[in-house]
């Protein structure tokens, strides 16, 4: 499989591409600098980016830093960084956040070695089309409840566009594939028990891409069979193993949505809905004798997601359906803010103790192609109003542009956001993409 992967890297044309799948890539790289800027102070990215610099190293810019640090650990940083408020980009069908890692590698690397910006954005589409497609093949219901998908299969993916950035040979290829399979991780434990390792699985997968690249490039060989050996990566994890992994037809890029609100994938449907509901029906929370919501196995069975409280973090109240339904129907919002309320005696806490989830054959029947859910509020007065969706609405590009501006303005300066905003518009163009990374640091 590693084999087959890298003569498909080798093979995809560049100038081929059709220019909606690279303004996709181009759009899913400006949301990832856009989330990374607005979750540059929060304590993970913090943590992650004293943590780098500390390392030593000034190969690679860390977001919003002055610091710099190696390529490794500027991957690793500014990967955290763009998880830090769980609102990246979402591949559904392989249940992973794929721009969180590829773009973060991809950036580090260009600063090491110079890079048009066709070939990165080139680089970007592959490494989404080999994660997307692994993480269809090998991620399962029952996988999901134990390992993170983004940990398991984010540094083969990364490796992957990291190897066509960097032009490695088809040998040097398979071994950073199979390279980046040996260090496949991320336990989904975090959930159950209020953990915050959940946002460094990113930067340890994009850290370990790019691990795995630059060791191929120096020579480092690895099983040309970890991915599909009897004790490869689709063994490993249970998997079951497609003969042959099938890279071509649609873009998965395309696929990926941007995420409204900064919580779970499987809660933004549930969010949507209930903001339909309370709006149409203008209900106060002490109104509200009970909710239910309708959704699907995935979204019930992913862990953290069906949880009524206690709150121990807010991390948790961003994986639960039932918090962030309750938040909207108590706020009339979803935004960051309202997470940060999830003591157990606030009015959202409560109010979520009220909320149950229930599975629903046609909605389970959409899932991957459709997310829908159905919200039904029980009033104390004994009527029932309710929202159903078929399927998510996604934010659209001219959201994606208006929050990453705001963020990057916040952060950088007005002038500063304009410059990245122009750079990555016309990064085709570009001689060294590595300015975009540039500019992402602070003087």
């Amino acid at each position: 499989m590693a084999r087959a992967i890298a003569r498909w890297i080798h093979a995809v044309d560049a100038a081929a591409l059709d220019a909606g799948v690279v303004e996709k890539a181009q759009l899913c790289l400006l949301d990832m600098i856009g989330v990374a800027a607005a979750a540059n102070d929060l304590p993970w990215s913090r943590q992650a980016a004293q943590y780098a610099a500390a390392m030593g190293g000034n190969r690679a810019t860390l977001i919003g830093s002055p610091a710099h640090a190696s390529i490794a650990e500027a991957a690793f940083a500014n990967a955290t960084a763009a998880h830090g408020l769980v609102q990246e980009d979402m591949h559904t069908a392989s249940v992973a956040h794929i721009g969180v890692v590829v773009w973060p590698t991809l950036l580090a690397l260009a600063e090491a070695q110079r890079a048009t910006g066709r070939a990165f954005v080139a680089a970007g589409i592959v490494g989404y089309q080999v994660m997307a497609r692994i993480g269809q093949a090998l991620i399962t219901k029952d996988l999901a409840q134990r390992f993170r998908p983004t940990g398991l299969i984010g540094a083969v993916g990364a490796a992957a566009a990291g190897a066509r950035l960097l032009r490695l040979s088809e040998d040097e290829t398979v071994n950073a594939l199979a390279l980046a399979a040996n260090t496949a991780g991320g336990l989904n434990e975090w959930p159950r028990s209020g953990g915050g390792e959940m946002f460094f699985h990113p930067g340890f997968a994009a850290r370990n891409a790019v691990t795995a690249v630059l060791l191929a490039r120096a020579g480092a060989e690895a099983s040309e069979s970890a991915l599909d050996g009897p004790a490869g990566l689709f063994a490993a994890f249970g998997g079951a193993l497609p003969a042959p992994l099938d890279l071509g037809g649609d873009w998965e890029i395309l696929a990926a949505y941007h995420k409204p609100a900064p919580a779970c994938n499987y809660a933004q449907t549930p969010a949507q809905a209930a903001l339909g509901v309370r709006g149409a029906h203008a209900i106060a929370p002490h109104d509200v004798e009970s909710v239910v919501v309708k959704s699907f196995p995935e979204a019930i069975a992913y862990p953290g997601c069906d949880h009524a409280g206690p709150y121990r973090t807010q991390l948790q109240a961003k994986m639960s359906i039932q918090f962030t339904v309750a938040a909207v129907l108590v706020h009339g919002r979803l935004d960051d803010e309202v997470f940060r309320d999830f003591a157990d005696d606030g009015e959202v806490a409560r109010l979520a103790r009220r909320v149950r989830l229930e599975n629903d054959a046609e909605l389970a029947r959409g899932y991957p192609q459709r997310q829908g859910a159905e919200v039904i509020v029980t009033l104390r007065d004994g009527r029932t109003v309710g929202r159903r969706l078929l399927e998510l609405e996604p934010l659209d590009p001219a959201g994606v542009r208006r929050r990453t501006r705001a963020a990057l303005g916040a952060l950088l300066g007005d002038a500063r956001a304009a410059g990245i905003e122009r750079e990555i518009d016309t990064i085709t163009g570009s001689p060294d993409v590595a300015r975009i990374a540039r500019l992402l640091g602070r003087e």
